[in-house]
């Protein structure tokens, strides 16, 4: 029996796959040491999220995006008042890193850019993907770029620009990152930049849980900040 009351406590945490690189850096051995509780998490987009809670699942803690967390927090599944703001995230553009630098640097040569990109890969249904939709059907180019886009249905954008179905590929930041040898060339220009804010709170059962407390605080505290800025992510 005693020997029962010794095993460690666990933690679940559903993250936001934005927050991937940088939760991946801190290591989860780390984490778990750090909060004196094992780490059990689940990545994924945050709509992806919310339909695993929605169809019954419940985590202790979640990182998703801010609007998201709100809505969940307004309906009763997350404690009201945990919400902490983590980070935000900005959009980018990668290419395969022998391309001669293509110049985005502002609205009228990123137009230029795109059109003149054999293929664009952009995600269908993620914040960024949706957003960049928006954005070349307001530059008028819309027609252009998606006549030869490369649409991608998850996972990271940048890949094709690796394997070569795509010259230049478009999400957020800190998932661009994530992809061994695509070269990031930059962000959008600031006057149609779009970021995607993100935040952490716990479930409102994990309330009465030490670890899940100890993990969210962990979490926004100046180790974990560090390890969102090194991930591309600007910390709030």
């Amino acid at each position: 029996m005693s020997s029962h009351h010794k095993s460690s406590p666990r933690v679940s945490l559903f993250c936001a796959a934005a927050l991937k690189p940088a939760l991946e850096s801190l290591g989860q051995e780390s984490l778990s040491t750090e909060i004196g509780a094992a780490v059990d998490i689940v990545y994924a987009s945050t709509n992806v999220l919310v339909q695993r809670i929605d169809a019954g699942a419940l985590p202790d803690v979640m990182i998703g995006m801010s609007a998201s967390l709100q809505a969940l927090a307004a309906s009763g599944v997350l404690a009201a008042g945990t919400i902490v703001p983590l980070a935000k995230s900005g959009i980018g553009i990668a290419a395969c890193p022998g391309r001669k630098q293509p110049d985005i640097s502002t609205v009228r040569t990123l137009a230029g850019t795109l059109t003149a990109a054999g293929s664009v890969a952009y995600s269908r249904n993620s914040p960024s993907g949706l957003y960049f939709q928006t954005l070349i059907t307001k530059l008028g180019i819309a027609d252009e770029v998606n006549s030869r886009a490369t649409l991608i249905d998850h996972g990271p954008t940048a890949a094709a620009v690796i394997d070569g179905r795509a010259d230049l590929a478009v999400q957020q930041i800190s998932e661009l990152l994530h992809v061994p040898g695509a070269r990031v060339i930059g962000p959008l220009p600031d006057s149609v930049q779009h970021y995607t804010n993100f935040a952490i709170a716990f479930t409102a059962p994990a309330a009465r849980k030490p670890a899940a407390k100890a993990l969210t605080r962990f979490l926004t505290g100046p180790q974990a900040k560090t390890a969102y800025a090194d991930s591309g992510l600007e910390v709030s």
